[in-house]
């Protein structure tokens, strides 16, 4: 039996380039994003329990990371995609089970959402863990 390398008939998945720009799209990409991040942040926060649990010194070490402006800008990060991360997923969890959500306009208005939620949210903890 002799093989030929023949091109395969079935037709190419469109990709960036052909489809036009919309909030759905970069909702997945985040969402795929975040998932990514979160792991990340999750190892500094970890870490931070570790330290608390078994050493002073390296508590101190964690402590200073954490409170300097970078170690602020990644916690706050880290809860933008936490919150993101989640609310998408309820989204999906909509669109999988019921069915809801499918129309182009409410499709593009729960993203808008998800992304005001994610960084409102994330404000809005770091707002009441600095005033409280």
């Amino acid at each position: 039996m002799t093989s030929t390398s023949r091109a395969d008939p079935r037709p190419l998945s469109p990709h960036l380039q052909i489809w036009r720009f919309h909030i759905t799209m970069a909702s997945s990409i985040t969402h795929r994003i975040t998932g990514t991040a979160l792991y990340f942040g999750t190892f500094l926060i970890t870490a931070w329990i570790v330290a608390l649990a078994t050493n002073a010194e390296w508590y101190g070490v964690i402590e200073t990371v954490v409170s300097a402006w970078y170690g602020q800008i990644i916690l706050f990060l880290w809860a933008v995609a936490v919150l993101f991360h989640f609310a998408n997923g309820i989204r999906h969890l909509l669109w999988d089970g019921p069915h809801i959500g499918f129309e182009p306009k409410t499709a593009s208005t729960v993203s808008v959402f998800i992304y005001l939620f994610a960084i409102l949210g994330a404000a809005a903890i770091f707002a009441a863990t600095t005033w409280l």
